[in-house]
C-alpha cells in the first residue's frame, strides 16, 4: 500500500525562503518588530542548516535604508534583491529565476504584511506557487494592518504558519545533526 503525504507539505529541493523588506528606517515603527526580526533570523539560520536557498529584497533602500544589521548578518553574502515596485514579482527576475530552478514552495517573512508582503503573496499565488507565510515572522506598522492582511493572505490560498512549522516540515525526521541544529535554534 503506498501512503501519500499531503501536497502542501514543505519539500527542501522544491522551496525557498523569501525576506522581504526587513529594513532599518521602517523597522522601528512595525508592531512587534523583535518578533519579526527574531523569527526572522531563525528561519535564515535553519534554511542554511538545511541547505535550502534564501532570497531577501530591499524596497528603495536610499528612502527606507539597508537590511537589519543582524538579518545582514545572518544572510552573510547573500545579494539583495532591490525593488521599487510593492511586490517582489517587480524585483529584478526574481520570479523567473524561482520558476527557472524549479522552486514550487516560497516561505515569506518580512515586511509590510499588508503592503509588500501581501502583494508579493497574491503575485506569488497568480503564477503558481505554493505561499507559506510565516505569521511570526512578518508584520506591520498597525496590529489591524497585520491581522487583515494575513487573513486576506489565507483567504487567497496561502499556509499562513508559524517558523518552528516550517522548519519542522522541512526537517521531516528528527535524530539527524540538522535535527539537532535546528532545535537548538527553535528553543
Amino acid at each position: 500500500m503506498v501512503i501519500n503525504r499531503h501536497p502542501q507539505i514543505l519539500q527542501r529541493e522544491k522551496t525557498t525562503l523569501l525576506v522581504i523588506d526587513i529594513q532599518e528606517r521602517i523597522l522601528p515603527a512595525v508592531f512587534e518588530h523583535e518578533r519579526v526580526v527574531e523569527n526572522a533570523i531563525k528561519l535564515i539560520n535553519g534554511f542554511k542548516i538545511l541547505n535550502v536557498p534564501i532570497y531577501f529584497t530591499e524596497q528603495y533602500p536610499k528612502g527606507l535604508g539597508p537590511t537589519e544589521p543582524r538579518i545582514k548578518a545572518a544572510l552573510d553574502n547573500t545579494k539583495a534583491v532591490q525593488k521599487m515596485s510593492f511586490s517582489c514579482y517587480g524585483a529584478e527576475d526574481l520570479f523567473d529565476e524561482l520558476k527557472r530552478k524549479n522552486i514550487k514552495q516560497v516561505v515569506v517573512c518580512g515586511i509590510e504584511s499588508h503592503v509588500c508582503v501581501l502583494q508579493t503573496v497574491l503575485d506569488l499565488l497568480a503564477n503558481g506557487f505554493q505561499v507559506d507565510v510565516a505569521a511570526d515572522a512578518v508584520s506591520s506598522r498597525r496590529k489591524f494592518d497585520y491581522k487583515i492582511a494575513l487573513d486576506r493572505m489565507r483567504s487567497n490560498g496561502a499556509e499562513v504558519t508559524t517558523t518552528e512549522s516550517i522548519l519542522f516540515e522541512l526537517l521531516n525526521v528528527c535524530g539527524t545533526d540538522e535535527f539537532k541544529a535546528v532545535s537548538k535554534l527553535v528553543k
